[in-house]
């Protein structure tokens, strides 16, 4: 079957999807320039402006444990018009909106959207392409993930010093609006409803405890580790996620099934996966932080320093999903966090005459290494699975990426701070930054010895499609 398998059949169904993915990812990185222009607007202050970055990652973070049982509860077509629907909704609230209350509610709208679009894509592509074609379909998906995060800040700072701020959503509302049309006309259903039911508590579980630890994790470079907002919200998003991973446990129909991590190679592709992307959302922090704060750049200019690593991501993807089809993801892996540890050192000796052209080079340098983890430990990971787990083991998979950009974002914010030499002016600065890439290059090391642990298991290249 593999060998008949017809990519002409699926092409808009991915054209679909792909592009909806890549509208609420891109939705995510245009704000962040924005926020002084809504500040000045709105008569803001810091730590209130920031709840509309923070409630964003918050909602899309619970939502996303929850996409399991929404993809086996309803049709593709149905909850990704739904999804869609939502995402529209808020951006247009967003757009008009005259005061932060109801731009606090498009947000919310936006992100609960946002959460299901990417579990629910990576579950489609799994079901329709046989496993000898999934790292190719993944590579084209890894697209998604290399240009719209580092496009987001470049185009977000041209709309802002050209329009007002209301101007990057105006720009997303098109998009979306022009997507579900699509979706309407061309999207099929995939996935094969089991009418399972809904653990009510569960709900309540997830959202306490995934929310509590990534609203803990993302406060905390802005807090500090012991402010009593950081350490109450990761104590009961603790107790609350161990309650409910218990709970599953136990449950006939669970909200998210932890037997995946009985997996081996699911939990380790995972987990490698996760050190990729704290890596990269981490480097989008950091990097703008430096060149503004400490050598002087614009806005624009700060975008504009991502851009050619996520063109050369972006090409580097479907290549790296092609060698996957062909040799497996180990050998994919240990390359790529080789790579990734050395070329972030790189980044460990930076000073006020670093250049332009050296962080856009060694970025550029350092996004080929992510390529080579992300997308195929995603399809590493998933391939471990039987069909029936594919929605429980895309669900978390992206949450605990989710938690990783969270975590590794919060932990190197914070070092950088608190590395930072005290009257020592901008190279005082400039220290904490260093320090932050030391550890993550020591953390990219950690990965690469963990990544020789890594087993596949070789499966018939079958599919499994439910038309309707």
């Amino acid at each position: 079957m593999a060998s008949t398998f017809d990519w002409k059949k699926y092409v808009p169904l991915f054209a679909v999807l792909l592009s909806g993915a890549f509208v609420t990812i891109l939705n995510q990185t245009l704000l962040g320039t924005a926020i002084p222009p809504i500040m000045r607007d709105l008569d803001l202050s810091e730590t209130t402006v920031q709840w509309l970055q923070s409630v964003f990652m918050l909602v899309n973070g619970i939502m996303i444990p929850v996409t399991a049982f929404l993809i086996d509860k309803f049709t593709t077509r149905s909850l990704f018009l739904t999804a869609m629907g939502l995402f529209a909704a808020g951006t247009f609230i967003a757009a008009i909106s005259p005061n932060f209350s109801l731009l606090m509610v498009g947000r919310i709208l936006q992100a609960s959207g946002a959460g299901i679009m990417m579990p629910l894509m990576q579950t489609v592509l799994f079901l329709t392409f046989p496993v000898h074609r999934r790292g190719t379909a993944m590579g084209l998906f890894g697209l998604v993930i290399a240009f719209a995060p580092a496009i987001g800040p470049s185009l977000s700072g041209w709309l802002v010093d050209q329009f007002v701020w209301r101007s990057v959503f105006y720009v997303i509302l098109p998009i979306a609006v022009l997507d579900i049309i699509a979706a309407y006309f061309l999207l099929k259903n995939v996935t094969e409803q089991k009418n399972p039911k809904l653990d009510i508590l569960s709900v309540i579980l997830s959202t306490v405890g995934f929310g509590g630890i990534l609203y803990g994790f993302s406060t905390a470079g802005d807090d500090g580790w012991l402010s009593y907002q950081v350490i109450l919200s990761l104590i009961i998003g603790s107790i609350s996620l161990y309650v409910f991973i218990t709970r599953q446990l136990r449950l006939e129909e669970p909200l998210l099934e932890f037997r995946v991590f009985k997996h081996g190679t699911f939990t380790l592709a995972t987990a490698l996966g996760m050190i990729a992307f704290a890596a990269m959302i981490g480097t989008n922090v950091i990097l703008p932080l430096y060149m503004q704060n400490m050598l002087g750049f614009s806005a624009l200019m700060s975008g504009l320093v991502l851009l050619p690593g996520a063109i050369i991501m972006g090409f580097s993807n479907p290549i790296t999903g092609y060698l996957f089809d062909k040799f497996g993801g180990k050998w994919l892996a240990r390359g790529g966090l080789l790579l990734l540890a050395l070329s972030t050192f790189t980044f460990t000796n930076l000073s006020v005459d670093t250049s332009f052209a050296y962080l856009a080079t060694m970025n550029g340098i350092r996004m080929i290494s992510i390529a080579m983890i992300m997308m195929p430990m995603t399809t590493l990971a998933l391939n471990q699975l039987p069909n029936e787990l594919i929605p429980h083991g895309t669900a978390m998979n992206n949450t605990f990426r989710q938690v990783a950009g969270s975590i590794g974002t919060a932990i190197l914010v914070t070092i950088m701070s608190t590395a930072a030499i005290p009257n020592d002016k901008v190279s005082g600065l400039i220290h904490g930054v260093n320090v932050s890439f030391i550890v993550a290059a020591i953390a990219a090391i950690l990965g690469f010895v963990l990544s020789f642990k890594l087993k596949e298991k070789v499966k018939p290249g079958d599919y499994v499609t439910t038309e309707s």
